[in-house]
């Protein structure tokens, strides 16, 4: 079973190392990690898809608690949550080809972002399934190079991981954190 967490941190040097040594330590793979920034200063979301038939998944978030600058910690897996994947996939085009595979592109509604004489570079973003099944159908003309961000993922509706904060566990954000 693959299960989705999210956790909002503070931006520091440091926090990502101990954040992922927590699923390390208990021999978790991870499957995808991003980390970005957050419309809040000094505050980033790390997103990190594990997959694990254990029963430890479910201690894994109080190990994070007990974290210093982890702030809010969810299991997205079992709640309603939109989850995205970017890829560019460089693929090699002739003038023969190029037609073919700009048709592709378009029908997964993905973008042409370089074009040469010999090669497209292009951008799709989607579900982890629709990436897939884009390379698949790319293969056959020959893959140069690929790059894929990783999963993010986002709770559905007006919930949010800092308003899940300050509810569960009675923190009051510092005033450059609050929301406008």
């Amino acid at each position: 079973m693959r299960h989705t967490f999210v956790a909002l941190v503070e931006d520091k040097p440091g926090v990502l190392n101990r954040v992922v040594s927590v699923f390390r330590r208990r021999t978790f793979n991870i499957e995808s990690l991003t980390v970005g920034r957050t419309h809040q200063e000094g505050i980033s979301r790390i997103t990190i898809v594990v997959d694990s038939d254990k029963t430890d998944v479910v201690r894994i978030m109080p190990y994070m608690y007990k974290l210093i600058n982890v702030l809010q910690v969810e299991d997205l897996t079992y709640q309603p949550h939109v989850n995205r994947d970017l890829a560019m996939v460089k693929i090699t085009a002739t003038p023969e080809n190029r037609a073919a595979i700009m048709q592709l592109a378009e029908v997964f509604r993905a973008r042409v972002v370089d074009v040469t004489s010999n090669s497209l570079i292009i951008e799709i973003t989607g579900d982890e399934e629709k990436i897939d099944g884009f390379v698949d159908v790319l293969r056959p003309y020959g893959i140069i190079e690929m790059v894929r961000t990783g999963i993010i993922a986002m709770e559905r509706g007006t919930s949010t991981l800092i308003n899940n904060m300050v509810e569960n566990q009675n923190y009051e954000l510092p005033i450059e954190f609050k929301m406008a």
